[in-house]
């Protein structure tokens, strides 16, 4: 069997920790080791990021502290449309841009 170039990297791992071998099973899962699931907070259920890059695989594990850490990074104009306004009128222009192309 050959190497076929699959890497899995948590992000903000040490680069000076001893990387350690994981296996995918026939349906493409990994068991990420037990130290690097509570080093990243990740719990049964957590969802992750998946990214093809030039070195591998990205998996960036979307934790409560992730987002905690996020919150704010989209500020809001004091008085401006509620998001929901400001994403319902994106969709309906992506929607003309789509059905533009199609013809």
């Amino acid at each position: 069997m050959t190497e076929c170039g699959v890497y899995v990297i948590l992000v903000g791992m040490s680069m000076t920790e001893k990387p350690q071998t994981v296996r995918f099973t026939t349906k493409g899962q990994v068991v990420i080791p037990l130290r690097l699931r509570k080093q990243f907070d990740i719990e049964d259920g957590t969802k992750a990021v998946v990214q093809a890059t030039p070195e591998g695989i990205l998996l960036k594990p979307v934790t409560a502290a992730l987002i905690k850490r996020g919150r704010g990074i989209l500020k809001r104009r004091h008085g401006g449309k509620p998001l929901t306004e400001d994403w319902a009128e994106h969709q309906e222009q992506e929607r003309t841009l789509e059905e533009r192309h199609a013809r």
